[in-house]
């Protein structure tokens, strides 16, 4: 199996975000993974895409990602 590009691992990210964080943890490790593959240093998220796109909820999810090593980014923002 291949490694997913850094897009498909954020979607899967959006994905895991709207069930309800399930298996959220497994995809953070997978974006940090594809990252790494691609070279680049962050992930850019769109905060419309969120459930709570607001400033305290890209703040949280800027805090958890960071604390598994992913620097997160909010497009427009």
């Amino acid at each position: 199996m291949s490694q997913p590009t850094v897009a498909d691992a954020i979607e899967r990210v959006y994905d895991s975000l709207q069930a309800d964080n399930a298996d959220l943890d497994l995809h953070i490790a997978t974006l940090k993974a594809a990252l790494a593959e691609a070279g680049q240093k962050e992930a850019v998220f769109d905060p419309a895409r969120l459930a709570q796109g607001n400033r305290s909820g890209r703040k949280l999810m800027q805090a958890y990602f960071r604390q598994r090593g992913v620097k997160v980014t909010f497009s427009g923002a």
